[in-house]
C-alpha cells in the first residue's frame, strides 16, 4: 500500500481487443484514482494509439517500475521494449507476445512486493500460446507463476452470485473422468475457505451441481452423481464444510434456487458460465480464489467484434477492481482477527465456584 491506499496491477491483456478501451474509460474517472493507484503493464504507445482511435481524454504517467507509482495518476509501466502493430479486431502472434510481456512483468514485480492485487485484461488464449506461455488461461498460468505449491480456483461473481468450477478449462470430452471424488473434495474446501477469508461470510452454504442431466436421474443418465458427488458431499460435511446436493443445474438456475446460498460449485465450465453471465454479464468479475495473489479480472473477452469503436462497457473491469479491492481487505482483517486467537475458557464441572478457567490453546 501507498498513502493509505491500495496498489493494483493490471495488465493490458491482448493489445488488439478492448482492454485499454475499458482501462482508460474506467480511469478517466476521478473516483476510481482517489480508491486505488493504479499501475498498467503495457505500452504507452500503445496506449496513446487506442487513446487516440477512441477520442478518450484519460492521460497517464509512464514509470519505470511499479514502486515509481504516483498518488492520483493513472501510470504505466512500460514492459515491451519494441513497437506494436496494432490491428483492431485481430487475433495475432505479435499481440499475444504483447500480452505475455505485461504479465511477466507483472509476476516479477508482485513476487518484488511492489503492488497488492492484480487485474487482468483479456487475452485471447490462442494467440498468447507459445514459448513460456503453455497454459489454457490465466488461472493456470498464475498459479504456476505464483501460486507456490496451492491450488487455484476459479469463480465467477458478482454482488449476488458466486458459481466455482470443479474442472475449468477442459474439452468436455475429458470432463466426466475428471469429476473424482477428491477433485470436488479440494475444490469444496478452497472454495469454502475463500468464502470466509476472501468474503467475509462466516458459515458459507455452497450448492454443489450434478453432472448428468436431472441429477443422473437414478442412475438411468449416468451414476456420477451416486459413485462421486453425493459420497464427496457426505464427506464434506463430516469435516465441517457445509454442502448441498447435488442439484440438476437447469431447474437450479431456473428457479433461482442459488439466492439460498453463498455459493455454488459446478462441475464445469459452461454448466456453471452459461447460467452466470446470462445473469450477471454487464457486472461479473472473474475471480481466482486460493493463491496467495489476489487476482480478478472483467467477466469478458477480448470483444474483437467492437474492439476500436468505442463501444466496449467499462462496468466489469470496475466491479473487477472493487472485488480485488475488498478481497485485499478482507484478507486483512481475517488474518488481523486470527493472529492472536483467544486461549479456549472452560468451567471445569468439578469445580464448584463459577470462577472462570483458562485453558492453554491447543498445539
Amino acid at each position: 500500500m501507498k498513502n493509505g491506499k491500495i496498489l493494483v496491477g493490471i495488465t493490458h491483456g491482448d493489445v488488439n481487443g478492448v482492454g485499454y478501451e475499458v482501462i482508460l474509460k474506467l480511469f478517466g474517472e476521478p473516483a476510481m484514482l482517489e480508491l486505488c493507484i493504479p499501475i498498467i503493464y503495457g505500452s504507452p504507445k500503445v496506449a496513446t494509439y487506442h487513446r487516440k482511435a477512441m477520442d478518450l481524454g484519460t492521460n497517464f504517467v509512464t514509470v519505470q517500475k511499479a514502486d515509481e507509482a504516483v498518488d492520483g495518476k493513472l501510470n504505466l509501466v512500460d514492459c515491451l521494449p519494441e513497437e506494436v502493430k496494432i490491428d483492431f479486431g485481430q487475433a495475432s502472434a505479435e499481440s499475444g507476445k504483447a500480452a505475455l510481456a505485461a504479465l511477466e512483468r507483472a509476476m516479477s514485480d508482485y513476487k518484488e512486493g511492489l503492488f497488492d492485487v492484480l487485474v487482468t485484461a483479456p487475452i485471447n488464449k490462442a494467440a498468447i500460446q507459445g514459448e513460456g506461455f503453455h497454459f489454457p488461461g490465466h488461472t493456470e498460468y498464475i498459479q504456476e507463476r505464483v501460486g507456490g505449491g496451492r491450488e487455484a480456483l476459479m469463480i465467477l461473481m458478482n454482488e449476488t452470485l458466486r458459481v466455482a468450477l470443479v474442472t475449468t478449462h477442459l474439452p468436455i470430452r475429458e470432463v466426466a473422468q475428471a469429476i473424482t471424488k477428491e477433485a470436488v473434495m479440494r475444490k469444496a474446501r478452497i472454495f469454502y475457505e475463500a468464502l470466509r477469508k476472501d468474503f467475509n461470510v462466516a458459515n458459507p452454504r455452497i450448492a454443489v451441481l450434478a453432472l448428468n442431466p436431472h441429477a443422473g436421474d437414478g442412475g438411468l443418465l449416468g451414476t456420477e452423481e451416486k459413485e462421486v458427488i453425493a459420497p464427496a458431499i457426505q464427506e464434506l460435511e463430516k469435516e465441517g464444510v457445509f454442502c448441498f446436493g447435488p442439484y440438476a443445474a437447469d431447474g437450479f438456475f431456473g428457479n433461482r434456487t442459488y439466492e439460498y446460498f453463498d455459493g455454488v460449485l459446478a462441475m464445469y465450465h459452461d454448466q456453471g458460465l452459461a447460467p452466470f453471465k446470462a445473469l450477471a454479464m454487464s457486472d461479473g468479475v472473474n475471480y481466482t480464489a486460493g493463491l496467495p495473489i489476489v487476482r480478478t479480472s472483467p467477466d469478458h473477452g477480448t470483444a474483437y467484434d467492437i474492439a476500436g469503436q468505442g463501444k466496449a462497457d467499462e462496468a466489469s473491469l470496475r466491479q473487477a477492481v472493487y472485488t480485488a479491492i475488498d478481497v485485499f481487505r478482507n484478507r486483512q482483517r481475517y488474518d488481523e482477527a486470527y493472529a492472536r486467537p483467544l486461549r479456549k475458557q472452560y468451567h471445569e464441572r468439578r469445580d464448584d465456584s463459577d470462577k472462570l478457567k483458562l485453558n492453554a490453546p491447543e498445539e
